[in-house]
Parts: C-alpha cells; structure tokens; sequence
C-alpha cells in the first residue's frame, strides 16, 4: 500500500500513460524500429563512455619556479652592498635630472602665464601650499615605523644621524 495514495510530483504521474506512448511510437517506427534503438543506445553508451574516462582527482602539481640566474651565486654581502649603492647613486641622478626639466618646464609654463596676464606667483604659491597640504597628510597616514624598543633603524653607509634621508620628502640633491 506504499503508492495507493499519490501527492506532490507523483500525483500527476502514471505510469500506463507512458507505456501507451511507447507502445504507439514503437509500432510507428516500423521495420526501423530495431535500428533506431540500437542508434539511441550506441549514443548513450558512447556518452556513458567519455564520461566515466575522465577524472579529476587530484589537485594540478605545482609550478616549477625557474630562478632568475643573471646574478653570480657566490656575491658576499659587500659586492651586493656596493652594487646597492651604485644602483642608488644612479637612480638619485636620474631623479635630479628629471626634477631640473621639470624645473625648467614650470618656468615656461610661468612666462607663458605672465604673458597671458595671469597672477603666476599667487597660482606657484597656492600649489605649494596645496602639496605641502597633500605631503603632510600622506606622512601623517604613514606615520613614524613602529621598531620594537632598542631597535634603531638601518642607516645607508656614511650616512649620519642628523642627514635628511629620502623619506622626508626633501628636494632632490645632486649625489
């Protein structure tokens, strides 16, 4: 008595319904019939076969790191060191040279101003004070790095304590 009473999905189901349309639809296929259905089963089989090859398993391996092999092996600390401050020196002088075109570029841009009629020395000053503005708040977000306590922070070689170092944010210097 386990399906004498039908609800959900189930009520609308029947059963002799279907084998009806079989019937119908296999007396409809004629002399065919055996042939469509060895086609449907050869297809399902086929599908049923791709599928139960595949397999996922295990996780991909992981990559292979290729290390990056321009640097000799054997440097001690000091070649590194020196070679440190040599890439520094030329990155400072790199920067000094683009801060003096970018000099040389806002007084073109001022004597075009004064030209035009504009107040050149009001505009410089107002952007001044707006990245000083800017500056100060950025720093202000950073903050001081927190070390812990007797730490001292690490100092470029020669390199005293009362020097203005990058981080201040000071105006380039010729190296």
């Amino acid at each position: 008595m386990l399906f004498s009473k039908r609800s959900g999905y189930w009520q609308d189901v029947k059963p002799t319904g279907m084998l009806a349309d079989f019937r119908f639809v296999w007396q409809q296929a004629g002399t065919n019939r055996w042939r469509i259905a060895a086609i449907s089963a050869a297809c399902t089989f086929a599908i049923f076969y791709m599928m139960a090859g595949q397999e996922g398993s295990a996780p991909h391996p992981p990559p292979k790191v290729t290390w990056i092999a321009t640097l000799p092996e054997g440097r001690t600390d000091e070649e590194i060191l020196k070679e440190n401050i040599a890439n520094q020196k030329a990155k400072e002088e790199l920067a000094f040279e683009q801060a003096k075109r970018d000099k040389e570029v806002r007084e073109i841009y001022k004597t075009l101003g004064r030209w035009s009629g504009m107040d050149v020395d009001r505009i410089a000053r107002e952007a001044e004070a707006e990245q000083a503005a800017e500056e100060a708040a950025k720093l202000k977000e950073i903050g001081k790095p927190r070390l812990p306590e007797g730490a001292v922070a690490p100092r470029m070689p020669g390199e005293t304590a009362g020097e203005p170092s990058a981080e201040t944010g000071d105006a380039p210097t010729r190296p």
